[in-house]
Parts: structure tokens; C-alpha cells; sequence
């Protein structure tokens, strides 16, 4: 969608003016691991309309693959506008304009599966699923085991106000439960499924993946990693085997958050769990991928919009380098994601 931020604080009746940018929770991964130098696709659809237009440019602008997104002419671009967050609270309003465009017409007969499935890693939102019936075929459909389908990483992203019926949290369940990844927020998972009692009442839920995150806020994110998983990538299920070296029990790893000086929280977890995929993709060590799904999501706590540049790589392992009392000390603000920067540079309490 294209973003509306506000030029000065305020309710949504009171602010005079706003920016535009550009939001959305798979476009924001792959803008942000685009914008890391890997090779990514974004495939959607957007309207034939001049909205439309700034968001292939834009998202084309961080070096994404935008050839696959389709163009609607009887179906607008959804639009939504928010008011700046208060930082203590972070309460802040959204109003969606997304009902009938052309992303929520999305279809297995409109989406060039072929073009989707091409690559690595799969990412998918539970924010799509909950857009319409046909989103929610599309989606059922890619997470179907299958010879072409690829490592599919799921963000649930339990949104209770999209859902037209009470089925959204079972449809999530349903859809986590086929991924390969799958990140999840401890809170979300008690709203949508009455989970409680930390990650491991999560895991015990969600037994299937072969990893999952569970994002605990400002504590941190604890990962699970099943015994059959592989240390880089993992098999995908239904998929093509691949080399792998199994644990002989499942790993469970927690890193704690990082203290951040927050201008505004939304895009964090997108930035969380790209930053988390892009150390999939190299192979770093589960420690380290955490550390960096924190780092990235930093850079997007420390900046206005919802979608803020990746620390560069060559930084960002320095810091996620670093040993456990050091990493438990750093505090981030505005602009520590400049590539020049070392990380005793990086201020601490």
C-alpha cells in the first residue's frame, strides 16, 4: 500500500498534511533484503492508477524484481494513513483504505505462480490471508507441499480487525502449521489461539515448522530448531531433499532485544524477520541470525517510516559479533545504522 505519514503530531482530524511513502508487510522484506544484496522478487498487484505506479517505481528503486506485479485497471491501490506514534505508549491511529483493491483481489488465476516460486525462500504474511477468499486460496495453495515449492517462511501477523469472520485465527494456525519458518509474537499467539505460558507453550502449539520464532517484545525472540532442520536452510516439506546435518535434539536459543531510542514501531517486525532471513540465507549460526533479525528491526524502530535501510552487512556482523555482556549493554538511536560507524562507537548506558 502507499503510506500517508503526518507532518506534525496529532489525531488523524488534526493533521494538516502528510508524506507519502510506502507500506506493506511482504514488501518491506523484500525492499529491506533487497536493499542487502540479495536477489528478490515481489510479486502483487496494484492498480492501474498513478498510486500503483509509485509503489513499483519505489519498490523497484531498492532493486527488487517488480516484472511479476500485476496491474489492475478496474482496481484501485489501497492507501492508509497513520498519525505518529506516542513513544511511551505508542498509541497512534490507522485508517485503512484497502477494501476492494486490486492487492485484495489476488487470485491463483491472476498471480504468476511459476514467477513465485522461483526462488530460495518464500515469504508470505497472514495479513495477505486475511484480504480475501481468493487471497486466502493463493495462500493455501503455495503453502500446499509440492516438487516446486520452495522454503516457506510465514509471518502470522494476527490483524483481528481484517477478518470478515472468527475463522481467522484457525486459518493462521492452519497456514503456520505448513511453513518451514514461522515468526510469531508471544502476544499474538495468546490473542489469536489463547496460548500462554511463554515459547515453549507456542512451540507446542506450532510442533510442525522447522523453525519458529517467537518474538517476546522488549524481552527478546527465542527460535526453535528441530532436530530434522538444517543449520543453514532447511528441506522444504514435499520439496526437493536437501544436504543436511541434524541436531540430535532441537535447539532452543534466545537473544534479548536490543535498548532502542524508538521513533516509531511499525515495519519492526517485517525488519525482524528480514534481517532474520538474510542470516538464514548466509548460514550464520541461530545465535547470530537472531542478532540480526534485532539489528534490522533497530533500524526500523529508529526511523520515521515503515520501511527504513538494513544495516550494512560488514556492521552488522561486527555487532552481532560481539559477546553477551557487550550485546546486553548497546543502546541504538537514529542513525547508528551509518556503515562508517564501529561498534564501540555505538553508545552505551
Amino acid at each position: 500500500m502507499v503510506t500517508f505519514l503526518p507532518s506534525r503530531p496529532g489525531r488523524l482530524a488534526d493533521v494538516p498534511s502528510f508524506d507519502r511513502a510506502i507500506g506493506g508487510a511482504e514488501s518491506n522484506v523484500a525492499c529491506g533484503l533487497a536493499a542487502a544484496g540479495f536477489a528478490v522478487r515481489w510479486v502483487s498487484r496494484v492498480g492501474a492508477d498513478g498510486f500503483g505506479d509509485h509503489l513499483v517505481e519505489t519498490v523497484g528503486g531498492y532493486g527488487v524484481d517488480v516484472s511479476s506485479v500485476g496491474r489492475d485497471p478496474a482496481r484501485p491501490t489501497g492507501v492508509y494513513f497513520r498519525t505518529a506514534g506516542d513513544r511511551a505508549t505508542d498509541a497512534h491511529e490507522v485508517a485503512y483504505y484497502r477494501a476492494g483493491s486490486a492487492a485484495s483481489a489476488m487470485s491463483v488465476e491472476n498471480v504468476d505462480l511459476a514467477a513465485v516460486r522461483v526462488g530460495r525462500v518464500l515469504h508470505l504474511s497472514g495479513i495477505t490471508a486475511a484480504l480475501s477468499d481468493t487471497c486466502l486460496s493463493l495462500l493455501r495453495e503455495l503453502t500446499a507441499p509440492g516438487p516446486q515449492r520452495p522454503l516457506v517462511s510465514f509471518d502470522v501477523n494476527h490483524r483481528a480487525g481484517l477478518w470478515r469472520d472468527t475463522e481467522g485465527p484457525r486459518v493462521l494456525l492452519e497456514l503456520a502449521r505448513r511453513a518451514d519458518i514461522v515468526f510469531v509474537g508471544e502476544d499474538e499467539a495468546e490473542e489469536a489461539w489463547g496460548v500462554v505460558g511463554g515459547p515453549a507453550a507456542v512451540r507446542a502449539v506450532l510442533p510442525e515448522p522447522s523453525v519458529l520464532v517467537v518474538k517476546q517484545g522488549g524481552r527478546g525472540a527465542t527460535a526453535f530448531v528441530s532436530a530434522a532442520a538444517e543449520w543453514g536452510l532447511v528441506a522444504p516439506r514435499g520439496g526437493a531433499a536437501r544436504r543436511y546435518s541434524p541436531a540430535p535434539l532441537e535447539s532452543v536459543t534466545f537473544v534479548s532485544a536490543l535498548d532502542v531510542d524508538v521513533v516509531a514501531t511499525t515495519g519492526a517486525g517485517d525488519a525482524f524477520a528480514a534481517g532474520f532471513l538474510s542470516a538464514t540465507l548466509r548460514e550464520l549460526p541461530l545465535r547470530d541470525r537472531l542478532r540480526h533479525g534485532h539489528l534490522w528491526a533497530a533500524a526500523a524502530l529508529t526511523a520515521p517510516g515503515d520501511l527504513a535501510a538494513p544495516p550494512a552487512r560488514a556492521h552488522a556482523d561486527r555487532l552481532a559479533a560481539v559477546g553477551d555482556d557487550t550485546w546486553g549493554t548497546l543502546r541504538l538511536g537514529p542513525g547508528w545504522t551509518q556503515a562508517d560507524r564501529a561498534p564501540e562507537e555505538v553508545r552505551t548506558p
